[in-house]
């Protein structure tokens, strides 16, 4: 995938979504559901109804950009909220595409002493 800018502002739209929407369909939930401007240049992350399949939909200036990963084993980590969205930085979204708990990464203990 091609790594979004640090400025980038990156949406889940939480629960599911029907995984048969295309670029227009999907803008319409950014606008509509997530109340934000797919041509903003923000990131909308959407996953399926089994967990196993996430799109991406990205306006990158000059047309929009539509990126689906699906998952061989296990699940994306999904939040439930009532507000219907989160915000996410650009390394929890690695994470997230990579399978890990992007809510509580495990974290190796730091060493107490040198040597």
């Amino acid at each position: 995938m091609i790594p979004p800018s640090p400025s980038t502002r990156i949406y889940l739209a939480c629960g599911t979504t029907d995984m048969r929407k295309g670029f227009n369909g999907l803008a319409v939930l950014a606008q509509q559901v997530l109340q934000k401007n797919p041509h903003s240049g923000a990131l909308f992350a959407f996953r399926g109804k089994r967990g196993d399949l996430v799109k991406l939909l990205w306006y990158d200036g000059q047309g929009m950009c539509l990126f689906s990963k699906r998952m061989d084993r296990g699940k994306f980590v999904w939040p439930v909220t009532k507000t219907g969205k989160v915000h996410l930085s650009s390394a929890q979204l690695s994470m997230l595409l990579e399978g890990i708990d992007w809510r509580r990464p495990e974290r190796t203990a730091a060493p107490l002493l040198a040597g």
